[in-house]
């Protein structure tokens, strides 16, 4: 099931791609190149059409020290940014299209289902720590791989955190956490800092509630309901559990419930930078501005987003990408196992994986290299450990900006208010309201 839903998870992705052309019978899959190194074929050539013009340099060198191991062609031909759609299909209809392209979501491999190869067998299939971010067809064959994620969760200042007398290992669910934050928030003249930083309902954060939070009572009831598609209503199964953390955010901050409204994210982020939080949520993406203002990362960690679910204690963190690799399968024999050979060198080789990890952070592959970004490296070990990674079910909402800001507004009444009637009208605005902004996005 979490295949299916792997897939569709990434439905309202910015990426989608429109095919060209007849298309031909499919390519069979390639055979796997040989686990010990690249095994090189005599007419074979690898064509790159990279997604990311920022990563363009690094792909070129890459390519170029490639060829030169092995006398293997590498080219890397990278689209203008937001013109990559276009792209592909333009060098699609060439005799000498990409062997290797970007299909980043389901609508992508809706569109290219037939220029895929199934990466079932293969060796770089086989090096890869998790399956949570290819994209299978309705058959079940791995048509796309993910090869690098962002992630997000609550970030954790464990400096802080020992001073207040606890460890990470102190916090393995949502009773431990909430155990923690109080005791904080209860001494918090004494320690002179708090459990969480604001919970602001600003525009400038409140996505990170109406949207990552939000996420986690999709995710379980998905996952329950083995959702696949962006489904015309909900059941709001677990927003209890939302309940649940959100009110460990706003009532164990040192910010004024009624405040939340007007509270921004540049206040959440500055009162974690300037020592006065133990947590704050956020992503992966906030490393580098954490360490700048000097915070020491080797006293930065990232935990999961716990809200009181049956078995958390086995959760990673909250991971998604639209970075997803596709083997053009009407390439010749010889292209699709060169192409196959290059990327296994990639995931594999010291020199590929030090680019990956400078240029992209963490990759699901088992010979990663540590990426300086502690977050990344959070998250990696908890898929390492075997833990399930929370996907972006948030990814179906309907209507987004509207329907988070239905959501918001209600926190925001609640959270100055917080009774059980005011809570019934953030699960109205959660499960009704997703019904009203299907049917006006849909017609």
């Amino acid at each position: 099931m979490k295949k299916a839903l792997t897939l569709l998870l990434t439905l309202a992705m910015t990426l989608s791609l429109a095919a060209c052309g007849a298309k031909k019978e499919e390519a069979p899959a390639a055979s796997a190149p040989a686990a010990s190194a690249p095994a090189a074929t005599e007419t074979g050539s690898v064509y790159y059409l990279n997604f990311k013009p920022e990563a363009d340099q690094a792909w070129q060198d890459l390519a170029k020290l490639y060829t030169e191991k092995t006398g293997v062609e590498v080219k890397v031909v990278t689209a203008a940014g937001g013109n990559y759609s276009d792209t592909l299909t333009a060098e699609m209809a060439k005799d000498a299209a990409p062997t290797l392209f970007q299909c980043g979501n389901a609508q992508g491999l809706l569109d290219w289902n037939d220029y895929c190869i199934d990466f079932t067998g293969t060796a770089v299939l086989d090096e890869m720590t998790t399956s949570d971010f290819n994209l299978t067809d309705e058959t079940g064959a791995v048509k796309c791989i993910g090869y690098c994620y962002e992630a997000f969760g609550i970030i954790v200042n464990v400096e802080l955190l020992e001073k207040a007398g606890y460890t990470l290992a102190d916090i393995t669910n949502f009773e431990t956490l909430k155990a923690v934050a109080e005791d904080i928030h209860a001494r918090s003249a004494e320690l002179g800092f708090d459990a969480f930083s604001s919970a602001g309902l600003d525009g400038s954060s409140s996505w990170r509630f109406s949207g990552h939070l939000a996420n986690m009572p999709l995710y379980y009831e998905f996952r329950d309901d083995g959702v696949t598609a962006q489904p015309a209503t909900i059941t709001g199964a677990y927003l209890d559990n939302y309940r649940n953390i959100w009110d460990l955010y706003i009532n164990n901050s040192s910010i004024a419930t009624t405040s939340l409204p007007t509270a921004t994210g540049d206040m959440s982020t500055g009162e974690f930078k300037e020592g006065k939080a133990v947590f704050y949520q956020n992503g992966t993406w906030e490393y580098a501005g954490l360490v700048e203002a000097g915070l020491n990362p080797e006293k930065l960690a990232m935990i999961p987003l716990y809200c009181g679910v049956e078995g958390e204690e086995q959760a990673g963190l909250a991971c998604g990408t639209e970075n997803c690799w596709a083997v053009n399968a009407k390439a010749s024999e010889a292209d699709i196992q060169a192409t196959l050979d290059f990327i296994y060198w990639v995931v594999t080789s010291e020199e590929g994986t030090a680019m990956m990890a400078k240029e992209f952070g963490p990759i699901p592959f088992k010979n990663a290299a540590q990426s300086e970004n502690v977050f990344f490296n959070d998250a990696n070990e908890y898929m390492a450990n075997g833990n399930y990674t929370v996907t972006w079910a948030f990814n179906h909402t309907p209507n987004v900006d509207s329907w988070r800001a239905t959501v918001v507004t209600a926190l925001a009444a609640y959270s100055a208010d917080q009774t059980d009637a005011n809570w019934a009208n953030v699960v109205s605005a959660f499960v009704d309201g997703w019904a009203y902004e299907y049917s006006v996005q849909h017609g």
